[in-house]
């Protein structure tokens, strides 16, 4: 039934022409406040992110870039506006369709690292192949090779507080690997890690984007978000600037 409600223009347009990773237009998130009341969080944002780019999103509390990653993320779905991953018009999509394509299409890396406390890293980087139904062996051999991916192979079998922060955040870095998402999208990943260990963390993104992963990266601390190779300022739900970082001018 749903996917006789969508427009015929639109369905056209299901894998759009520039057929870039992300393709954002026009997209708008507005909350109903009571009272006749509304907020808009983003305002007309339009954006294009290439396959193998690495993009920073930056702005102060309140910008709306927690929303944009909330919707780039298939969290949440724009008030109005179009959005395209891996040329798939997401934003004509129900909750359980935004479901399937987190599991498959985004890897979430985010600050407080959401290890299960009791599980050893081999398991807790397992779970998103639990979820989809992968068999146990395949599951076993893809998350050993997720792990040993960021360098923890001698590391596996050890529980979360068996584990220094920086190793904390290489297993969720891994756990969003396991299931070979179109990108990775990695939320003030160093935000609960002393500067020396999110320098490692921020030189693993580095190897990653190397080998051929798309990597969006919300942060709100400039010499992090330098580590990208672009850099998108959001202001008062708007696209304030989008440039090369200092690294790739």
């Amino acid at each position: 039934m749903a996917s006789n409600t969508i427009a015929a223009p639109e369905t056209a347009a299901q894998a759009h022409p520039k057929r870039d990773m992300i393709v954002v237009e026009d997209l708008w998130k507005t909350y109903d406040m009571g009272s006749e009341q509304q907020v808009s969080a983003l305002r007309g944002i339009s954006l294009n992110i290439k396959d193998n780019e690495y993009v920073a999103i930056m702005g102060p509390s309140g910008s709306g870039k927690s929303t944009f990653m909330n919707l780039i993320g298939c969290l949440d779905s724009p008030s109005k506006g179009n959005y395209w991953l891996n040329n798939q018009l997401v934003s004509a999509l129900d909750d359980d369709e935004l479901a399937r394509i987190r599991n498959k299409e985004i890897g979430f890396v985010f600050q407080t690292f959401n290890l299960l406390a009791r599980a050893s890293a081999l398991h807790n980087v397992e779970l998103p192949l639990i979820y989809n139904g992968t068999p146990a062996a395949e599951r076993l051999e893809r998350a050993k090779e997720a792990l040993h991916n960021v360098n923890l192979d001698g590391r596996m079998h050890h529980k979360p507080n068996e584990l220094s922060g920086g190793q904390r955040q290489r297993v969720a870095i891994a756990r969003a690997l396991v299931n070979r998402p179109s990108i990775i999208l990695a939320d003030e990943p160093t935000g609960n890690l002393d500067s020396k260990t999110g320098v490692e963390i921020m030189a693993l993104f580095d190897e990653l984007q190397a080998k051929g992963n798309t990597i969006v990266l919300v942060t709100h601390e400039p010499d992090i978000a330098e580590y990208a190779h672009r850099v998108v300022h959001i202001r008062d739900g708007e696209i304030a600037s989008d440039e090369p970082s200092k690294r790739f001018r």
